[in-house]
């Protein structure tokens, strides 16, 4: 798959001075659709193509394998997969090589998504059909993106008009394993480019009024089987762009999104009925206005510059019983969140020092976060709203030496710090008061270097070491966890230091091969410590643990036959950690291996199958107590679609995905999905 894309950019390769290379890429955007402002920085990427350990799943890609939401499209790729949590938070979440969603920042057209409070972020709400494309990072993140990309980066492009009249309508069912209705989606899209400008619209919606566990699932007193009890899940985007373009180089870009949803929280289904929760999202938003640039200064220089608003509204509400009618005891909540976030970075490049790109960036992010809920027990109350406002700041430089033709040196450092501002909390209920923890400042250091190699027309190898570090969130550090834990306003920074060798090539003319080991050495990894605090059994989170991440993964596609294409990818991953508080602390939710295989059939000109098997074996995952850890089983799923090609502009699309209902837990007491049938049309212009 990512072959494709190192295919496509090689025709840059006949570029043999600036100029060409700038001629070239313009002529590239022209005929992508891929929003290029809005993507994030790719070291290593040159005339030729290719980085260092990165990939991107392009909109075809996710569109073939029926991938509406962005942790499913993440499980395409070697190296990276989707899990769910649990509990009652019902959030589904990435890892990267091992590192998860707190470790692996998520961007919009490279501006942040951060929620300041717990960065728990459910990436089943973000929808694909309005994409272009998503960038995924994995070890190396340049510096020059921002802070934290410990242990890799996502990044979401949106899509950008290439013709003067353009646009797109597509809608999808999906039935469960009884054939019942449970969901639908909806995606469409115009645009327009001119001469010296451009504008774009797109919106995307999907429901699901319920996923169906498979037909062999025995039922439990918490769960009946047949349609999972509250799995119901709705959401919808927007996306606005509009584009100045005054010559072939410089392009200015003012972008508008919003998203929206809302979800249940189905029950662990063999926790007893008493200890259940019964939590409910009413909504969950976010808004991002944002400003994109890109001038071009001579013939060696550019400036761009990136100026954002965002906002972060969340609701989450606990209830009494299972029938979610009433809030009376002391279970039962209402909880908000209403976060804001402003900043910008400016980055500046330039070709004038001979044999080398030197570029530098920095970056100002201010995060305002306020939360407050209502209680009902001893008597309802809202309490005050509490706030948290801090700064992130980052500078950096990356420095690329072309010492041969063939041989790229490239060497980054950057300096980040945060400036917290305030910090409250309420104690109490109906008596309470402010609670103002103490103000502390965190800085770091990052570094990295690599080295690429072009040992042939077609053909390059690389090697890398990146030492980055993640920030704690505002929760790790002053979250009580109802009455649970203890702050640390002190909490610093976790690190890892990732290693990397690989290659990618062109075998013969039809083959490509994409190969990479890997090792991540862990150090200040932040861990819940119990302890007692004012004569209390609490925990606190703290700097005490260290581990290794290695593994090795390949990606592989080959056009066998002139209708026939075969490819996929493996991943093997071991993880190790060392935590002195928690020695029985197993890694949960990454499986050791993780297959992905498919083809691509065309019997006739306007018929293609696609065939495609995903396979997992075992991954650690810990009862709700966390007193108990256990393997949750390997897995293989078979999927099918057929595509029709009606004529030039309308497409039908049909398939099933679990042909043979497999039942498979990723995380203790929640079964995924059984069987699903869908129907896709697909109309462009």
């Amino acid at each position: 798959m990512s072959g494709r894309r190192s295919a496509a950019l090689s025709t840059l390769a006949l570029a043999t001075t600036s100029l060409t290379i700038i001629s070239s890429q313009v002529f590239a955007q022209e005929k992508s659709p891929v929003f290029k402002l809005g993507e994030i920085i790719v070291t290593g990427q040159s005339a030729q193509g290719g980085d260092i350990g990165g990939t991107a799943i392009s909109a075809d890609e996710m569109r073939n394998f029926q991938r509406e939401t962005l942790d499913d499209a993440l499980n395409l790729v070697a190296g990276a997969g989707s899990s769910n949590t649990g509990g009652s938070r019902n959030e589904r979440v990435i890892q990267v090589r091992g590192f998860e969603r707190w470790q692996v920042p998520l961007y919009m057209d490279g501006v942040r998504v951060y929620l300041p409070a717990d960065n728990r972020i459910d990436f089943g709400r973000f929808l694909t059909p309005d994409l272009s494309q998503v960038q995924v990072s994995k070890g190396y993140v340049s510096v020059l993106n921002g802070p934290d990309g410990m242990g890799g980066a996502i990044n979401l492009v949106t899509r950008k008009p290439t013709k003067e009249l353009e646009g797109e309508v597509r809608t999808s069912l999906t039935l469960d394993n009884r054939g019942g209705l449970a969901g639908n989606t909806q995606y469409a899209s115009v645009g327009t480019k001119q001469e010296k400008y451009y504008l774009q619209a797109s919106g995307a919606r999907t429901q699901r009024s319920h996923t169906a566990l498979p037909l062999g699932f025995d039922a439990t007193a918490s769960e009946n089987g047949g349609n999972r009890d509250q799995s119901d899940r709705r959401d919808w985007r927007v996306a606005l762009k509009a584009g100045f373009t005054p010559n072939a180089t410089d392009e200015y870009s003012l972008n508008f999104v919003k998203q929206s949803g809302d979800k249940s929280a189905p029950l662990h289904v063999k926790d007893p009925v008493a200890t259940q929760r019964y939590w409910q999202w009413p909504y969950w938003d976010i808004m991002s206005l944002y400003w994109l640039s890109n001038t071009q200064l001579g013939e060696a220089s550019y400036v761009k510059t990136k100026l954002y608003y965002n906002t972060f509204e969340n609701g989450l509400f606990s209830y009494d019983n299972a029938q979610y009618s009433s809030q009376r005891l002391a279970r039962s909540f209402r909880s908000y969140y209403d976060d804001t976030a402003y900043g910008g970075s400016v980055e500046v490049g330039t070709k004038l020092i001979p044999h080398n790109t030197l570029k530098a960036a920095l970056h100002y992010r201010r995060d305002d976060h306020q939360e407050w809920q209502t209680v009902y027990s001893p008597r309802t109350f809202d309490e005050p709203k509490q706030t948290t406002i801090e700064d992130t700041w980052s500078i950096a430089a990356e420095n690329t030496f072309h010492a041969t033709d063939r041989l790229d040196v490239v060497a980054g450092l950057s300096y980040d710090w945060r400036n917290l501002h305030k910090a409250q909390d309420w104690t109490g209920t109906t008596t309470g008061s402010y609670v103002n923890y103490p103000l502390a400042d965190t800085d770091a250091w990052n570094w990295q270097g690599a080295a690429i190699y072009r040992y042939s027309d077609t053909g390059k190898a690389h090697a890398g070491v990146s030492s980055r570090t993640r920030y704690p969130t505002i929760f790790e550090r002053f979250s009580s966890r109802f009455g649970g834990a203890t702050s640390n306003p002190s909490l610093q920074p976790e690190r890892s230091i990732n290693y990397e060798i690989g290659f990618s090539d062109k075998l013969g003319k039809n083959t490509r091969i994409e190969a990479a080991a890997f090792v991540s050495k862990l150090d200040d990894v932040i861990q819940s410590v119990p302890m007692i605090y004012q004569g209390s059994a609490v925990t606190q989170s703290r700097n005490v643990g260290s581990g290794t991440y290695k593994g090795f993964e390949i990606s592989l596609n080959s056009q066998v036959l002139p209708n026939l294409e075969l490819g996929g990818n493996y991943t093997l991953l071991k993880r190790d950690i060392d935590a002195p508080a928690t020695p029985n602390l197993k890694p949960t939710g990454v499986p050791d291996h993780k297959l992905f295989v498919y083809a691509n059939y065309a019997p006739l000109d306007s018929l293609t199958l696609t065939p495609s098997v995903e396979v997992a074996s075992n991954r650690f995952t810990s009862n709700t107590a966390g007193t108990q850890y256990y393997e949750t089983g390997a897995y293989i799923l078979a999927n099918l679609q057929a595509a029709y090609q009606i004529n030039e502009r309308l497409e039908a699309t049909a398939g099933v995905r679990n042909i043979f209902d497999v039942e498979y837990n990723l995380t203790d007491g929640f079964p995924e999905e059984g069987r699903t049938f869908y129907l896709t049309g697909r109309f462009t212009f």
